[in-house]
This record gives structure tokens, sequence and C-alpha cells, in this order.
């Protein structure tokens, strides 16, 4: 079994400054990596250390601090049998260097990424949203996205297109239907005289009603 501790302060040894923090939690290896520094750790995981598959890309929100994301990255080395956690911090209009030229699958990730958290990846060569509509107003993964978005889309029967508008909240007058089974009927319901039938319920014997 490979000694984690050890693999890390190798890592962090080749890379220098690059590294300013090693982890391992859970039977977990975490590097902690300068944002500027991207390139250079994924290079020498790549080609030196023999993290040769790209798991995920991710992004995570701390809006309370100066650099609230956490950009994420998981590797997985097939002939060590491990995975590695890379973690950089990146803040508000920040841009990280795109890693597509040493892991061509981190595409996708890092649009995704840009897409739900706003995080920008430079030299990406297709930097646009993956998953919301185009116009889409916001970074629904951040802490500060409302939960009703900023907009809303619908269909109009004049333009004939689909329009987008500001969210309208409408609280409607709700009738409860108490004698629903939903909301607990005072009354037996079908089915239900079987439970009292139940051997030992109540009285401890079989067959006997409480």
């Amino acid at each position: 079994m490979t000694d984690l501790a050890a693999l890390g302060e190798t890592i962090q040894s080749a890379l220098g400054s690059a590294v300013t923090g090693v982890f391992v939690a859970q039977d977990e290896l975490t590097l902690e990596v300068q944002a500027a520094g991207i390139l250079k750790v994924m290079v020498h995981l790549n080609r030196d250390a023999d993290f040769k598959i790209l798991v995920d890309v991710c992004g995570n929100d701390w809006p309370q601090r100066a650099k609230r994301f956490d950009v994420v990255y998981h590797l997985l080395s097939l002939s060590r049998n491990i995975r590695i956690r890379i973690k950089a911090h990146l803040g508000d209009g920040e841009a990280i260097a795109s890693i597509t030229g040493v892991y061509p699958a981190a595409g996708w990730f890092e649009r995704e990424a840009f897409d739900m958290y706003g995080i920008a990846f430079s030299d990406h060569p297709d930097m646009r949203r993956l998953l919301t509509d185009y116009g889409f107003s916001g970074y629904p993964l951040r802490k500060d996205f409302p939960l009703t978005g900023y907009v809303e889309l619908r269909y109009d029967d004049e333009l004939k297109r689909v329009v987008y508008q500001p969210v309208k909240l409408v609280q409607e007058f709700r009738d409860f239907d108490f004698m629903s089974p939903w909301e607990g009927a005072p009354h037996i319901l079908p089915g239900d005289e079987k439970a009292a039938m139940a051997p030992g319920v109540a009285s401890g014997e079989p067959g006997r009603k409480p």
C-alpha cells in the first residue's frame, strides 16, 4: 500500500512553492496548490507521478472567504491504484488556467464549473455554458444564488417563441382538505382494521384485537 504522506511530501518537494499544503484524511491525499501554478502541478502529476486519468473537476463556494472558490481536481493512478485531490483557491472574477492541454477530458468539466459557479478557465477552447440555457442569468451553485432564480421562461403565444421574464411569486389561497388520507382522516380507512388483527398487537396474543 502506498504511503500517502510520503507521496505527498515527494510531490511537494518536486513542485516547490506551487504546493502550499499536503493533507491525508480518510485514506485520501489532498494537495493545496497555487492557482497560478496549476499547469505546472498537473503536468508533473500526469508525466512524472503517473496520474494519467482525470476523474473530475468541480467547484465549491465559500462566500465568507476572500478567495471564495475552491477549484477541485480528482486524479487517478492505475499503476499506484490511488486517487489524489488537488485544490486551488480562487477569488470572484479571477481566472485559472485550463488543463485541457494536459487532460483533454477536462473540457466539459471546466465548462460545468463555469456554468454553475462562474469560475473562468483561461485558454479553454470553448468557454461556454453547458447545462443552463442561453441567456441564463447568474450561477446556480453559488451560495448567494436565490432558490427561485432571477428569471423564468415561458412560451409567448404572440411572439411565438420562448421569452425570459423576472420571477413572480404568487401566493395563492390554499384550501386544505383535512379529510384527505394524506392529512389524517378521523375514520378508519379500508384496510386499517387489518393492522389491529396482526399477531401480537396490543394484547400480545396472536389473532386477537386490542
